[in-house]
């Protein structure tokens, strides 16, 4: 992994980060893991989806280990609008019934080849996880009333961690077994969270499509620990969707990860700046 600064240069776009902060950050991140979680209604953009691949890309030959779970909301949405099928949420979560969960199924596995096919295309290698093949994650249901949703109950990381060993990418979806091998959907924050604790990751980065944590002025805050982000929910300045990512953010630093980012995917390079500079590109959770 130690590459002199010329070789970098070969890997590493003009407009990424600075070279000097890249090869300090490099080291630091040697025989470590980084959780990637890629979701949220932006992703849609194909501009986007592909600036996301390119870091892929890039942080695979950097020799990094990196782990990606992705969600699939949006897409999901689209074909039940299709099938003329109208979702309800208990809690932020599709209630989902036996029709529902063979199409939410079909999408997120459809997404997930898209994802490996995409890397596969600029010569990367990678991966597909999901419910039809290399199943990894078992499930129990979350509540009756919401039928196929599902919480990780154990994750068989043998199978990514042959994958990393092979220099391949595990692209994984959120989507878990239980009882009779019946699929269950899981919250994609969830489903990274899980994996990331399983693995002890040094990073778990949750990209979006917000900028990260914002104080009672809108200001990005960089960096904040467990406590100080338990006061901003009590003293309601993170409210609504925001809370189950941070909930997922504190599970996690609270179980093994080192940190949690919640970082914005619309911003081209994001990843890179996230882990190869010192300022980062969103929030920063540490216990």
């Amino acid at each position: 992994m130690n590459k002199n600064l010329e070789e970098l240069k070969k890997i590493l776009p003009e407009e990424g980060p600075n070279l000097n902060e890249v090869s300090k950050y490099i080291n630091k991140y040697e025989d470590e893991l980084i959780v990637i979680k890629y979701g949220g209604n932006v992703f849609i953009d194909r501009e986007i989806f592909n600036n996301f691949i390119n870091d892929l890309v890039i942080l695979n030959k950097l020799g990094l280990s990196i782990v990606v779970v992705h969600g699939g909301g949006p897409r999901i949405k689209k074909e039940l609008e299709k099938s003329k099928i109208v979702s309800k949420f208990i809690r932020g979560l599709r209630v989902t019934d036996k029709k529902i969960i063979n199409i939410v199924e079909s999408v997120l596995v459809d997404f997930n080849y898209d994802i490996v096919s995409s890397l596969k295309e600029k010569g990367t290698g990678a991966v597909s996880i999901n419910t039809r093949e290399s199943n990894i994650i078992e499930v129990i249901p979350e509540s009756e009333e919401l039928g196929f949703v599902g919480i990780p109950n154990k994750i068989n990381i043998n199978i990514i961690k042959k994958n990393l060993q092979e220099n391949l990418i595990p692209i994984i979806s959120p989507l878990g077994l239980g009882k009779n091998s019946q699929v269950f959907n899981i919250n994609g924050d969830t489903a990274a969270g899980a994996i990331a604790k399983s693995l002890k990751s040094r990073r778990l980065l949750l990209m979006t499509n917000v900028e990260g944590v914002l104080d009672k002025d809108n200001k990005l805050i960089q960096e904040i620990s467990s406590s100080k982000i338990l006061e901003m929910i009590k003293n309601r300045t993170i409210t609504e969707g925001m809370i189950p990512k941070i909930n997922t953010c504190l599970d996690a630093v609270n179980n093994g990860v080192t940190a949690v980012a919640i970082i914005d995917g619309r911003k081209k390079y994001s990843i890179l700046f996230e882990i190869f500079s010192d300022k980062g590109s969103g929030t920063l959770i540490r216990k």
